[in-house]
Parts: C-alpha cells; sequence; structure tokens
C-alpha cells in the first residue's frame, strides 16, 4: 500500500489526490527576484530605447488679455533641451525639423540646451535645422548646457537661421500690429537681465518672454511680461505613479512641466519637456515634447 502524506490540514483533499504545490522560502524568494529583474529590464528598455523617441505634440490655446488684436491665432511651435551630443543627434534634429514644420507655425521658439556640452555636435545639425520655416521667426536662447564653447554655437545657431536672443528682444509685425519677443541668458551660467532685454519695449506692448530656467518666472513676473516660455525640467525626466518628478535640476524645483499662472501677476508660464535626456538617457512616463501654443485674444 502507498504511503500519502498527512492531509490533515487539507480539508478538500481526497486519497489520491496529488499534493498542493508550495514553494519554499528560498524558492518563492528567487521567483519573487527574477520577476522584480524581468520587470526591471523591460522597464528599463522601454525607458531607455522607447520612450525618448516617442515624440508628443501637445496642442495648447491660451487666451491672452493683451495680445493684440493682429496676433489673434497666432500659432507657436516651442522645444527645447536637443541635448545634442548625448544620445541625440542631427538625424533627431532632422525628425523634430519635420515635426515643426507640419504644423505650419507663425514662430518658433527654442528654449535652449541646443548641446549638451560639446559644440561639435552641433555641425550637423546646421543643415537640418535650415528648413525651419515661420513666417514671424526661428528664435533661440542658450540654456547652462550652452557654455562649452557659447560663441561658436551661437554662430552656428545663426548659421542654421536661428536669432539667437540674449538679453536683446525683437519686434515681430503682422496685420499693422506689434508684440515683442525678449529673451534672456541662462540664470545658472550666464548673467539675465530682463532691464536691458525689456529695453525699448513699451509697457503697454504685449511680451513674450523665453527663458531657460522655469523658476525665474517668479522674478520675471514683476515685469511686464505676459507669457513666459521655459524648458531645462525635462519635465524631471524619469516620473512615478502616484509621485510625479523623481528629481529636477537646480532653476526647475517649482515650475516642472506644463502650464502656470504666476502668482496674482497676469504673467503665463509654459515649461517643455524637451527632446533629449542628459545625464541619465532613459525617460520614462515623461516623453519628448513638441508644444504648439495658439494664441488667443482674451475677450474677459
Amino acid at each position: 500500500m502507498k504511503n500519502y502524506p498527512d492531509l490533515t490540514e487539507v480539508s478538500d483533499q481526497k486519497v489520491g489526490d496529488k499534493p498542493p504545490y508550495t514553494l519554499t522560502r528560498r524558492q518563492f524568494l528567487k521567483v519573487g527576484t527574477s520577476v522584480l529583474i524581468g520587470a526591471g529590464l523591460a522597464a528599463g528598455g522601454y525607458a531607455s530605447l522607447l520612450e525618448p523617441k516617442m515624440l508628443e505634440v501637445n496642442r495648447i490655446t491660451l487666451h491672452q488679455k493683451r495680445l493684440p488684436e493682429a496676433f489673434d491665432g497666432m500659432k507657436i511651435a516651442h522645444f527645447s533641451d536637443l541635448h545634442l551630443g548625448f544620445q541625440t543627434d542631427a538625424k533627431d534634429a532632422k525628425k523634430i525639423v519635420s515635426a515643426i514644420n507640419r504644423e505650419r507655425p507663425d514662430l518658433i521658439c527654442f528654449t535652449g540646451d541646443m548641446v549638451d556640452g560639446p559644440v561639435d555636435a552641433m555641425v550637423e545639425a546646421v543643415d537640418p535645422f535650415s528648413a525651419l520655416k515661420a513666417p514671424l521667426g526661428v528664435l533661440s536662447i542658450v540654456g547652462n548646457h550652452d557654455f562649452d564653447d557659447v560663441k561658436r554655437l551661437i554662430l552656428l545657431q545663426e548659421k542654421a537661421g536661428f536669432t539667437v536672443l540674449r538679453n536683446e528682444h525683437v519686434l515681430l509685425k503682422r496685420n499693422g500690429g506689434h508684440m515683442a519677443v525678449a529673451g534672456l541668458d541662462d540664470q545658472l551660467i550666464g548673467s539675465p537681465d530682463p532691464d536691458k532685454a525689456l529695453k525699448g519695449i513699451p509697457e503697454k506692448m504685449y511680451t513674450l518672454l523665453m527663458m531657460h530656467e522655469p523658476d525665474y518666472a517668479d522674478w520675471a513676473a514683476q515685469y511686464h511680461f505676459d507669457l513666459q516660455l521655459s524648458g531645462h525640467s525635462h519635465g524631471g525626466q524619469i516620473r512615478l505613479p502616484w509621485i510625479g518628478e523623481v528629481i529636477t535640476p537646480p532653476g526647475s524645483k517649482k515650475y516642472v512641466k506644463g502650464l502656470y499662472t504666476i502668482g496674482n501677476s497676469r504673467m503665463s508660464l509654459y515649461v517643455n519637456r524637451g527632446i533629449g535626456t542628459t545625464r541619465l538617457p532613459f525617460r520614462f512616463l515623461c516623453k519628448p515634447e513638441l508644444t504648439i501654443l495658439t494664441l488667443r485674444k482674451s475677450r474677459i
């Protein structure tokens, strides 16, 4: 006769059935560890290989009280933080140029960190960037990663058709109306000077500000800027469910991504999540972003 195991604690098992399969503590830990490693590898592959290439186009309409009637419906393509030389190159520049041109914007604004240090990475990107098209201009500012050889970088950007603003402004004309776009030097490495950038702009004129670090908005709101466009934060680059951004760099601790109204001022802020990555070649729940902002005259 066969000897069966003690079944006294298995109330629904009949004699002759196979005993239930149970994991030992060591087996449980081994399986659990394998699952965690597998999930980590899958998430790591997604975060390093897939999401950094998944460009998201965010289309947003902003109603602005001081916007001139002539600029009602104006479309701005805003992108930032390409970080050429760190996981991005001229091929990525070509892709973002194609995405921008498909939107047929009136104005294109790049808000800093074109390269990730060495300026040579910009050389091959000059040709694809030369294809950017916008009737009101293609504007750029510098970010904290652009200072390896900032003068040469500016020359290369100008060769590609950008107008690079460092504590200066341009006046835009459309249908008989006027507005200004001011660009400031980087806050962390450079010397931003809003008074210099605003010199010659009437206080009543609608003015857009390009500033790399978004947290500067608390200071900029003291001036007669109506809208600030920024990047720098990468949206945190890695975001976790229910937690949000894991870490952001100095200059983007308060304002990380998306649209904000600054205090009690009339100034709005939009923070673009950027195109590239830096430090770590990962994006998780934080896709690269091209923002298409349509400005409308507020009637209220």
